[in-house]
């Protein structure tokens, strides 16, 4: 499933509760998510991980489209390699 097909699907699934909760709440949802995507890395087996994965990718989706942003266009700043360095792997100093 490409980016943008995913984030149409959580625009038809959860978008209108999600607009009705709103932007801060949603932020808080999917920091509450990346906080237990880090104990599922950290403790979780596989399962756990991708559930979690999916989780963060679900808020974050509904974020971009409560701001009315694009997934696809976000990823655009890393195409070409590091935004910084343009290059892949990163030659930054690190």
């Amino acid at each position: 499933m490409e980016l943008s097909d995913f984030q149409h699907l959580m625009e038809a699934t959860y978008g209108r509760r999600d607009s009705t909760r709103g932007r801060a709440a949603t932020v808080a949802w999917l920091a509450e998510e990346l906080g237990e995507l880090s104990q599922a890395v950290r403790k979780g087996s596989r399962e756990e991980q991708l559930h979690e994965l999916g989780d963060v990718l679900a808020w974050l989706a509904s974020l971009a489209n409560q701001l009315g942003l694009s997934l696809d266009e976000a990823v655009k700043r890393y195409e070409h390699g590091c935004p910084s360095c343009g290059q892949a792997p990163c030659a930054c100093p690190a």
